[in-house]
């Protein structure tokens, strides 16, 4: 349960302390926090009270597939659960900005984009090897710590393939810039459109600027019409990997392990 420790500090599941918030949105916030039992810093996202139970009842399901989910290039989870209809979810925490912080800076060299995405890329190649698709890639949702670590977070979103989705069929998951064209038009959704977003995401690391900006619907129907566009003067393989990702039909994309491979060099 919720609970308060002391005169000030919430305290989760007896045992996370809530220390100061680092994150917010319509679902959940999120917190830094303090596991006493073994004695670690740890992000607690609180969901907001009022979910219902065949909600909850998809997000426990969906937790034990992701507790199984242990790569250096994704955010570890560590426990997670609902208490008194309120659902919490317990990762490692990363001290460091979001890549999204980071790019308000300028954007990244080609060297340092090409690393971090080699990283992601793999890092997506052990989620769909569970069987899992994350489905909201994107510059928020990737963490840059000290040492050049990189990690991707927040699987809220994330589809279990051969499970019941969160959404209807139909329905359009995830966030307009990054959206692939078949998550646009409402059609299955695979570990092809985790390749593209990341193909996005690589482009603004460069470029400094969102491809398909504007209002939700203008976005995400932009990529319908045009492809990206790749800017000259990128590197051989940063062109063709962001090309290669970004490819309009799913089954022209390469495998989240051979992006990572055109990434590090190691691949065509």
């Amino acid at each position: 349960m919720v609970e308060r420790r002391g005169d000030s500090s919430e305290v989760i599941a007896s045992r996370y302390i809530l220390d100061e918030l680092v994150g917010s949105g319509s679902s959940a916030c999120v917190y830094r926090a303090w596991d006493e039992p073994r004695a670690r810093p740890v992000a607690v996202k609180l969901f907001h009270p009022g979910v219902d139970a065949c909600t909850l009842n998809r997000q426990r399901r969906e937790l034990r597939v992701l507790g199984r989910l242990h790569h250096p290039g994704l955010v570890r989870l560590y426990s997670g659960g609902v208490e008194k209809g309120r659902l919490y979810v317990v990762t490692e925490f990363v001290e460091g900005p979001t890549l999204g912080q980071r790019l308000l800076d300028g954007p990244l060299p080609g060297e340092v984009a090409c690393r971090f995405g080699a990283r992601l890329a793999a890092g997506l190649d052990h989620v769909h090897a569970q069987g899992v698709v994350h489905r909201d890639v994107k510059p928020g949702n990737v963490l840059l710590g000290r040492g050049g670590v990189v990690k991707l977070t927040d699987f809220g979103i994330a589809k279990v393939m051969g499970f019941t989705p969160l959404t209807e069929p139909g329905g359009v998951v995830g966030t307009a810039p990054y959206l692939a064209p078949e998550q646009v038009r409402g059609d299955e959704v695979g570990p092809p459109a985790d390749v593209y977003a990341l193909g996005l995401l690589l482009l603004e690391a460069v470029t400094g600027v969102r491809e398909y900006p504007g209002g939700g619907v203008e976005s995400a129907v932009a990529r319908l019409y045009r492809p990206p566009r790749i800017p000259p003067g990128l590197s051989d393989c940063l062109t063709e990997s962001v090309a290669a990702a970004t490819a309009a039909d799913p089954e022209d994309r390469p495998l989240a392990a051979d992006l990572a491979g055109m990434l590090s060099g190691s691949g065509g």
